[in-house]
Formats: structure tokens, C-alpha cells, sequence
């Protein structure tokens, strides 16, 4: 997505966002503020991730600065994100009632008297 004859980039990106910069076999934290730069570099990749859920539709953002070989600004490229909270909640004691806080949601015992999820999965072949 770097312009032609960029040769280097920049990144700022709001504080929910983390981004790793991964090059080669070296991985490296990048700060919100937009004052490091990276050369360009083919295989380069952008790794974002999110820690917690966005509390509306496209609130976080990753903008990329692009800069050509004697360090002027070229153009810039933004994505929009969206964290999405995804949790299973399960009969984990077994009584009837699912409940997203029971103690025993991570954990897992065999019995009668056991706890956690008992999870079924279809594993046949509905259709070739």
C-alpha cells in the first residue's frame, strides 16, 4: 500500500490499539506518537491486536505516515478498527443457569459432582 518511491513509514494509532512492527525475524513494539520511523522493507508486516472492546463502531485507528528517501512526508493511510468482546458463557456448575461469572468457567472436573462445560461438537459431514 506504500506510495512509489517511499522509503520509509511512521505509525500513530489511538491507545486500545497495540501494533508490532515485524521484519525479518525482528519484532518491535511501536508507540502511539508517530516519532519512530521503520524503513520499507519487503515483508514487512503491521501486527495489530486489541485488548479490550471498542465501545462503538470504528473507534480506533492506525495511521500510517509515508516518507520518501530524503525524509519528506509522501501520504498517509488509515484503518479504522473496531474491538469486538467475544465470550462464552456456560452452565459451568451444572445446575441449569448459565452465568458469566462462575468461578468455575476456566476450569473443567470429570463427575457427577464435577464442574465446567460439557461441550458437544458435530463433527460429521452435513453435505460433500
Amino acid at each position: 500500500a506504500a506510495p512509489a518511491g517511499a522509503a520509509s513509514f511512521s505509525l500513530k494509532h489511538t491507545e486500545a490499539v497495540e501494533v508490532e512492527v515485524v521484519s525479518g525475524e525482528r519484532v518491535e513494539a511501536a508507540l502511539g506518537t508517530g516519532g519512530q520511523r521503520w524503513p520499507l522493507g519487503k515483508g514487512t508486516v503491521l501486527r495489530l491486536s486489541m485488548g479490550q472492546a471498542s465501545t462503538e463502531a470504528n473507534d480506533n485507528k492506525v495511521t500510517v505516515s509515508y516518507y520518501g528517501e530524503g525524509g519528506e512526508a509522501m501520504d498517509q493511510a488509515g484503518l479504522f478498527l473496531t474491538g469486538i468482546g467475544i465470550s462464552l458463557d456456560v452452565d459451568a456448575d451444572r445446575d441449569g443457569v448459565v452465568e458469566d461469572d462462575n468461578p468455575h468457567k476456566a476450569t473443567w472436573t470429570w463427575g457427577p459432582e464435577g464442574h465446567g462445560a460439557v461441550l458437544l461438537v458435530n463433527c460429521d459431514r452435513e453435505s460433500p
